[in-house]
């Protein structure tokens, strides 16, 4: 009850006259509207910046494309057994191939060209994977992830003689030469549980 006395008080001396004999206006007015309207643009201003419309959600890191394995093929056509700069260059762009670094098994695949006996061709074609696996090794490549195939003649890529039966340097050329396949490292393998909760072979 006194409660509601003095706000009616203070209702009363809001409405009375003043000394001039005018009504006194109550305290807020335009101004004071204005000052508050600003102090709310400065507050707004010192806060961050916000997404309207995805407000306080962080954008994912974009997912690596997924390893494949690689191949590519060294020739050794003008360089008979010696590693020549094309070849080095189409190792080195194996190398900078992020399966690489995945750890995977390496296969180096030396080949001939027919002339010459089954023997000689073969030892040629050892010899040009060894250069290749040489290389790989010098350029920091663990010697046991890389296994040394030497297939002589057996695999030509293009017949090493003309229709007719004559000589063909350029495709002898094109089969003297390595295939370098990287592989994908084996995916391991989890332990089998059996039924009794203990795992296989222990």
């Amino acid at each position: 009850m006194k409660h509601a006395v003095l706000m009616a008080a203070a209702g009363l001396a809001a409405c009375a006259p003043g000394p001039d004999g005018n009504r006194v206006e109550p305290a807020t007015t335009n101004e004071a509207v204005g000052n508050d309207a600003l102090a709310n643009v400065a507050q707004n201003a010192a806060e961050p910046a916000k997404s309207i419309l995805r407000p306080e959600i962080v954008e994912p890191e974009p997912t690596p494309p997924a390893l494949e394995p690689v191949a590519a093929t060294v020739a050794f056509g003008a360089s008979g057994l010696v590693l020549d700069d094309a070849g080095r260059a189409a190792i080195d762009a194996v190398l900078a191939n992020p399966t690489i670094a995945a750890g995977g098994p390496i296969t180096v695949r030396g080949h001939s060209d027919s002339p010459g006996n089954d023997r000689v061709n073969l030892r040629a074609s050892q010899s040009r994977a060894e250069a290749v696996r040489d290389y790989l090794v010098e350029k920091g490549i663990a010697a046991d992830r890389i296994t040394v195939v030497a297939l002589g003649e057996t695999t030509p890529l293009v017949p090493n003689a003309r229709p007719d039966g004559s000589d063909d340097p350029e495709a002898r050329a094109r089969n003297r030469r390595v295939e370098l396949a990287v592989d994908l490292p084996p995916e391991p393998v989890e332990p089998v549980v059996d039924v009794s909760g203990n795992m296989a072979g222990s």
